[in-house]
């Protein structure tokens, strides 16, 4: 009899779906036990920004001694990236062991959890079963509805940048998306959420008040006006923190850190030993593959998973900060229900274009490149009156890089970008290259 495959089980088509609610979840993990209530939390809610917090506050809390679960969502190259313990990813026999003991308990219901509520119980059956002090738990879409929004009050709730996503599910307006990611705020939990638009600081205002929370936002103004930008780290400044380093080079990434830094002093008020030099080595040592990542040189080539219009500015800014005076060879492969058409605005009116590919996602919701290079056409006509580059219309990913590294030449630079679905292909496709 073959070995029980669990990424086979927990990815059966049949419940691969999006079913918001907490029903299943609930009397998912009532039947294990619940695990989740012999454990504490840090939750992670917002649109942009929330993998990076995450690994930030891993990173600070590993450094400060403690067994620090991690769970994430989608993963680039492997699917154990999803469940972490101290930066090192779930085993496959853990992995195989831990699914096994949630199919039991799930086969035996009558409405069957999703892949995402099966995987948010696999990781939280393993992470007690390891015995983790504290667990950073990342939301999957949306909060209120969450999956993860099973665990009970955290040690603290915090919200990255709130940004339109996922419209058709979780509204179309910046505050009934914000009210959706303020579900996780639970009494008894304080509320750390990132500098947010007025509209969603003003429902999650309300709602940590509703609930008689704390509520910190951090500032912009407390990170130094001056970044220090090198190929490999940025240094920057926060508050009273002096000098700090960061390997993750997007523009965004100090303020990400802020958040998560804003996070663990608020866990030391609750008693959490966490001093100056944890966080400062957890910021420094802190990695989270594909986003502003450099694969390689000679040529160039920078992945990034934006997938929105705000991701999509943020990495104009980057490349300009860390590439200045540079014209990019893009290779872009997005999801046909985002809002692809305003992310490929942000591109074009950037100035920094030096050619296009059209690549295509491995998922089922991808754009084909036919429709992507037609948008293109459609947008250069639109800003410049003809069309100035004939998009690529790459057959693979790895297609599309051969092509893009021929346009870029050694000396060239190629930033990929779209879809984190597609990291895990150019970051595979790349390394087969030899770079």
């Amino acid at each position: 009899m073959p070995e029980f495959n669990a990424v086979e089980y927990i990815n059966t088509p049949h419940w691969q779906e999006s079913r918001l609610g907490m029903d299943r979840i609930r009397e998912l993990m009532q039947r294990l036990g619940n695990p989740q209530e012999k454990l504490k939390f840090v939750h992670v809610a917002g649109t942009n920004g929330k993998g990076s917090t995450c690994a930030y506050l891993s990173s600070i809390l590993k450094e400060a001694g403690y067994k620090t679960g991690l769970f994430t969502s989608p993963y680039i190259q492997e699917f154990n990236e999803r469940i972490r313990v101290n930066g090192e990813n779930i085993s496959d026999d853990e992995l195989r062991q831990a699914t096994l003991t949630v199919k039991e308990a799930a086969d035996a219901m009558s409405d069957h959890p999703t892949e995402f509520e099966l995987m948010t119980a696999v990781a939280l059956v393993h992470f007690a079963s390891v015995a983790c002090d504290i667990c950073i738990m990342e939301v999957g879409m949306g909060g209120r509805l969450d999956s993860t929004n099973v665990i009970p009050a955290p040690e603290a709730c915090v919200i990255a940048p709130i940004a339109l996503d996922h419209c058709e599910i979780l509204g179309d307006t910046i505050a009934q998306i914000a009210g959706e990611k303020a579900g996780i705020i639970k009494e008894g939990s304080p509320v750390i959420s990132a500098f947010q638009e007025p509209e969603a600081a003003e429902v999650i205002t309300a709602v940590a008040k509703e609930k008689g929370c704390s509520l910190q936002f951090t500032r912009r103004e407390d990170i130094a006006d001056e970044l220090t930008v090198f190929t490999d780290y940025v240094s920057f400044s926060w508050k009273d923190l002096k000098g700090l380093r960061t390997t993750l080079l997007g523009s965004y990434q100090p303020h990400n850190a802020a958040l998560a830094l804003q996070t663990a002093r608020v866990l030391v008020g609750r008693g959490w030993e966490i001093t100056e030099e944890h966080m400062r080595a957890g910021v420094a040592n802190a990695t989270w593959p594909g986003r502003f990542e450099v694969l390689c040189k000679k040529p160039t080539v920078v992945v990034d998973g934006a997938h929105n219009p705000q991701g999509a500015e943020s990495l104009m800014e980057s490349i300009y900060r860390v590439f200045p005076g540079q014209m990019p060879v893009f290779v872009i492969g997005v999801l046909a229900d985002k809002d692809y058409h305003e992310m490929l605005n942000a591109v074009l009116q950037s100035g920094m274009v030096r050619n296009l590919v059209c690549v295509q996602p491995p998922n089922p919701r991808a754009l084909p490149v036919v429709e992507l290079a037609k948008e293109l056409r459609e947008l250069q006509m639109d800003h410049l009156g003809y069309d100035l580059m004939d998009p690529y219309m790459a057959g693979s990913i790895d297609e599309g890089l051969r092509v893009a590294m021929q346009m870029a030449g050694k000396s060239g630079l190629i930033v990929a970008f779209g879809s984190l679905y597609s990291i895990g292909e150019i970051k595979e496709s790349i390394a087969n290259m030899g770079l």
